[in-house]
């Protein structure tokens, strides 16, 4: 079928129809309910079942695998736009603990990830591709969006079985991050290890359905220019679009002018959003983007994002790979469980296991499922982690774009162990500065 607006049309109709069956799921399906599945995911998983890589009853087209792509350049060409100024005093000071810990967790998931693949997986499947340890961390601690970026950047230099693995990786991540960490508080709780215990029974309504009733909807910030004169939202995914374009833009041109070095065009997407950034702060016109609805369209185009990268997973890819993938995951597993049972200790004098379980969350599956966790021990807020971790990602984000962006570049120009030494010296260096700080708990807890 040949690809037109029509055909992209029916691709946007039938993804939005699963979402719509997503949400009704989500809201009356108990068992999904306590497994805390986004309606994102439910409808990926629809779509993968019935659409052309399962029983071939949705009529999606072949384009569906590049629509990830071009949403992972809208979404990091958001993030300037919402990212506050970076308070280095406070993060030396407040959250030193929490951000070594979350770095250390992010940086060695990556280097850790690769090296144990190239010692351990690569050499004994030799037509392995010496990027398949990235996978991991891809998946596990990026997500679909940043399993989306890493595959396409990887589909361009011919290795188009990534971006299938990248998106299974990310799915498998996300189910084990709640399934076994539900495991994991049951059995905290029943050993004393939680401080502010609350069962599924005392949750609020709207956390397991996924249904916010009247009396708890939030006001937004929308109106920050005259409907009379253009619509808010349609300003505001102006502007997004421009960025995300500019982005893709940069990118052709890089190919024109360095073509053996293809920089993915979600990297260029946020210089460009950094760009604007600072021209709407040179002309003050910053006051008239509202960050609510950024980070709507932003959240938009992640759950359409995740939605096609499921669906577009082709099984038998999946299958050819089975055997190293199991190892891959076993291990990324492995390692986040170090991290949340062990590490959590060393780093949190108070409060260990609410901060681990939320670790364990967001480097198995997403920030979002390490949230739904910590609501689970911590409903109230009482522990200060997501304030903790959303002052101390200031300075993490632009070592993950790097990340996202450099990993791959780096393995396809044959520097993988550059790669994993770079991220290695770098988590000594964070290592060291955490002991000279005292960001490091050296006392018992229970």
């Amino acid at each position: 079928m040949e690809f037109s607006p029509w055909v992209l049309f029916t691709d946007i109709g039938l993804i939005c129809l699963l979402l719509i069956v997503g949400t009704i799921i989500r809201a009356k399906v108990g068992f999904v309910q306590r497994l805390f599945l986004p309606a994102s995911i439910i409808a990926g998983i629809l779509g993968l079942a019935f659409g052309p890589n399962g029983f071939g009853i949705l009529p999606f087209s072949s384009q569906i695998a590049t629509y990830p792509a071009i949403l992972i350049a809208v979404i990091f060409g958001t993030l300037p736009l919402v990212s506050p100024r970076v308070d280095w005093n406070a993060i030396k000071t407040r959250v030193g603990s929490m951000w070594s810990y979350s770095q250390l967790a992010m940086l060695l998931l990556w280097g850790g990830g690769l090296f144990f693949a190239l010692l351990f997986i690569n050499p004994f499947w030799k037509d392995l591709n010496s990027g398949f340890g990235l996978i991991l961390a891809a998946g596990f601690v990026g997500g679909h969006g940043t399993a989306a970026a890493i595959g396409s950047t990887f589909a361009q230099s011919g290795w188009e079985d990534a971006t299938s693995l990248a998106m299974t990786s990310a799915t498998i991540g996300i189910i084990s991050a709640i399934t076994i960490g539900i495991l994991f508080i049951k059995r905290g709780s029943a050993k004393g290890q939680t401080s502010f215990l609350a069962s599924f029974d005392d949750l609020p309504n709207e956390l397991r359905t996924g249904l916010i009733p009247l009396e708890s909807r939030k006001k937004s910030i929308t109106d920050t220019v005259s409907p009379m004169s253009i619509d808010p939202y349609a300003f505001h995914l102006a502007i997004v679009m421009i960025i995300a374009m500019g982005g893709y833009s940069l990118s052709k041109l890089g190919v024109l002018l360095l073509p053996s070095v293809a920089i993915p065009a979600f990297s260029l997407a946020f210089l460009v959003g950094l760009v604007v950034k600072k021209i709407m702060n040179a002309t003050n016109s910053e006051k008239y983007v509202s960050v609510d609805v950024i980070t709507r369209i932003s959240g938009s185009a992640t759950d359409i994002l995740v939605a096609f990268g499921i669906a577009s997973i082709s099984l038998s890819v999946v299958m050819d790979y089975i055997f190293p993938l199991a190892l891959l995951f076993a291990f990324g597993l492995v390692y986040a469980y170090v991290f949340f049972a062990i590490l959590s200790i060393r780093f949190f004098s108070e409060y260990w296991f609410e901060k681990g379980i939320f670790t364990w969350g967001w480097t198995t599956g997403t920030v979002a499922m390490g949230m739904a966790l910590l609501r689970i021990v911590d409903p109230d807020a009482k522990s200060k982690t997501l304030d903790d971790y959303g002052l101390a990602y200031i300075p993490i984000a632009p070592v993950e774009i790097m990340l996202i962006t450099f990993a791959p570049l780096l393995v396809i120009n044959s520097q993988s162990w550059v790669f994993v030494g770079i991220t290695f010296v770098f988590a000594i260096v964070i290592y060291l500065m955490a002991i000279k700080y005292k960001w490091l708990n050296r006392t018992s807890v229970k």
